[in-house]
């Protein structure tokens, strides 16, 4: 067995403010005046994550706030073995809760490019919006992707209970302007939000998706149309999508023929890095180097990188695979 850490990853499924340090996040919240757990709590529900969720963003309040965790998220994922990553990020959200609609992703911005100069991972950045939230929001949340080249795609996140539907205009705007498209679905509701998504949505991948398989003729239609799943098996297990990860639906899904990548999520809030993430894929379902290849090669494929670096990054996973 190669070593995960070493094998190039893209990682597409992963939102910032769920990847922050606990230490970091202690010490912002006590500059901040916000009070933080001495760890992270376990998840009873899809309720008590929310709450936690919310208090990690409370935290985050000033502009080197931002830029930290930005900065940090790149040395943490360049440890893990990522070259290239699309990070979600709810910036109209917290400039709306701060008073100031573009500090927030600004800082982030910031954050990524030191970043980057700092470990060589490349990092593009997916804006999301929370379906419970206004179409009001959503609007500026596409006002601010517009106005940046790193902001490569625009999408719904959040409870899928809400339908999608209030949105459609505004992602018909976002494919209109040139923006990738990524929704939340599949992962707490069925095959109906799935197909919202994949209609008037206009999404280009599933977040999550693994509800498809509740329904044969929209595994087929997934799967002629070629629309890659971000599959996040250890969240959806913290999060009560999945039993235990042997009970994961993971393989079935492979093994229907359907694009599968392989994400975190919220790695901070489940302690599960992307190369952790890899290796309890493997122990779980018992795969092989070239199965793992094939799953971190179906991540770079299914990015919105430039070609050049889809060429490079999957040049690195040949590399891994064929050194013994």
């Amino acid at each position: 067995m190669r070593d995960l850490i070493a094998l190039p990853k893209a990682h597409l499924h992963v939102h910032l403010e769920s990847t922050v340090r606990w230490g970091t996040l202690r010490e912002i919240g006590v500059a901040n005046g916000v009070p933080v757990p001495d760890d992270v709590g376990d998840f009873g529900d899809f309720a008590s994550f929310f709450a936690q969720n919310d208090m990690v963003r409370s935290c985050l309040r000033r502009a080197g706030d931002f830029r930290r965790i930005a900065y940090e998220f790149c040395a943490d994922e360049a440890a893990q073995g990522t070259l290239y990553a699309e990070v979600s990020f709810s910036a109209a959200a917290h400039g709306e809760r701060l008073g100031d609609l573009d500090m927030p992703l600004t800082a982030v911005r910031e954050g990524l490019a030191a970043g980057r100069e700092a470990f060589g991972i490349e990092c593009r950045l997916i804006l999301d919006h929370s379906r419970r939230r206004s179409v009001e929001r959503a609007w500026r949340t596409l006002e601010l992707a517009r106005r940046h080249e790193d902001v490569v795609a625009v999408g719904l996140a959040g409870d899928e209970a809400f339908p999608g539907d209030p949105f459609a205009k505004v992602f018909a705007a976002a494919g209109d302007a040139g923006l990738h498209i990524v929704h939340h679905a599949g992962e707490g509701e069925g095959p109906a939000g799935i197909r919202q998504a994949l209609g008037p949505g206009r999404t280009e991948r599933l977040g999550h998706g693994i509800r498809v398989l509740d329904d044969p003729d929209l595994v087929a239609e997934v799967r002629e149309r070629r629309i890659p799943l971000e599959v996040c098996p250890s969240s959806n297990v913290a999060l009560g999508f999945a039993p235990t990860l042997a009970e994961h639906p993971l393989p079935r899904l492979r093994d229907a023929g359907l694009i599968v990548t392989l994400n975190t999520d919220i790695p901070a809030l489940i302690g599960t890095p992307l190369a952790t993430e890899y290796a309890r894929v493997r122990d779980a379902f018992g795969y092989d180097d070239g199965v793992l290849a094939e799953l971190a090669r179906a991540g770079v494929d299914a990015s919105f990188a430039p070609d050049a670096t889809k060429a490079r990054v999957n040049r690195e996973i040949d590399a891994w695979l064929t050194t013994p």
